[in-house]
């Protein structure tokens, strides 16, 4: 299975609990997560998307601990199986 396999799987289980799932570039700072998850009720998180069995490299680790360190949930999906456990998480906080 490929990364985008997983990542157009996210947006759809996003858009089915009535949330946004955006596509996060940022040009001036490179290894940002891939995605920004609002869900209702102002739930927010940072999502970086991998194939199965991948891993951030060690720019997006530290980029993940930079956005940690300030306050955000950020997590690392790289399987479908993790997705509802994922947006179950974000809408709890």
């Amino acid at each position: 299975m490929r990364e985008n396999k997983i990542e157009s799987t996210f947006v759809t289980a996003t858009k089915k609990r009535g949330g946004l799932c955006l596509k996060f570039v940022s040009p001036s700072m490179a290894g940002v997560p891939d995605r920004l998850v609002l869900l209702p009720g102002a739930h927010f998180a940072f999502v970086e998307m991998k194939a199965p069995g991948k891993h951030p490299r060690p720019l997006q680790i530290n980029r993940i601990n930079q956005l940690q360190h300030l306050g955000f949930l950020v997590y690392c999906c790289n399987n479908l199986e993790q997705i509802g456990g994922i947006l179950d998480e974000i809408q709890s906080s």
